[in-house]
């Protein structure tokens, strides 16, 4: 079989507050845009979800000069704990804003108490995960954008086979565009069940 050089061609957008799939957080991107706009009274936006769920995406998508941005902070050692108390307490004084986010509410985080106590003190959101519907339009919708036909079968198998954040979808989509260009086949069952033996081996 001959083979076609796949170039990227049809890189992955960078992370927007446009691009990121709502669901059921609409509120929170309405917050993150008044945090944008300058227009957020609080000290600290504190973010919350499983992993997949996009709360690292919102946080690229929010970083702007100014603002401290601290992502997975149940990470944070003694001295990065200590660094983001300072941080929240100097944008209480200042009037700026700390934009957070970890794999559990504050209360929930094996971190010091200070500072639990102070990222709960502003806006607390749990980024809700979308449903297997938002998932499947957002398939839909980047394979469109890609040049691809994605049948309904093929995106709900892809839903019911592989790991279910989006993240992880768009990521074996990506593999998906290169197959079908390498290969000149259209996006198919066969194909998605050879490609994801071939990463299974």
């Amino acid at each position: 079989m001959t083979r076609q050089l796949a170039l990227p061609i049809s890189p992955p957008p960078e992370p927007t507050l446009e691009n990121f799939v709502p669901g059921a957080n609409a509120e929170l991107l309405a917050r993150l845009r008044a945090l944008a706009a300058g227009e957020l009274a609080e000290s600290v936006l504190y973010l919350w979800g499983e992993p997949g769920s996009g709360r690292s995406h919102l946080l690229a998508a929010s970083a702007r000069p100014g603002l401290v941005v601290a992502d997975d902070v149940e990470r944070l050692d003694d001295e990065g704990q200590i660094a983001l108390f300072n941080a929240i307490n100097a944008a209480r004084d200042a009037g700026g804003t700390v934009l957070a986010a970890g794999n559990a509410p504050p209360a929930q985080l094996a971190l010091r108490e200070d500072l639990k106590s102070r990222l709960a003190w502003g806006l607390v959101y749990q980024v809700k995960p979308l449903t297997d519907a938002e998932k499947a339009l957002t398939l839909h919708g980047e394979a469109t954008r890609r040049g691809l036909k994605l049948s309904d079968e093929v995106v709900w198998y892809l839903l019911t086979h592989v790991r279910r954040d989006l993240h992880s979808l768009i990521g074996l989509l990506d593999r998906l565009d290169r197959a079908s260009l390498e290969q000149r086949r259209a996006v198919t069952l066969p194909l998605v069940r050879e490609l994801i033996r071939s990463l299974e081996e």
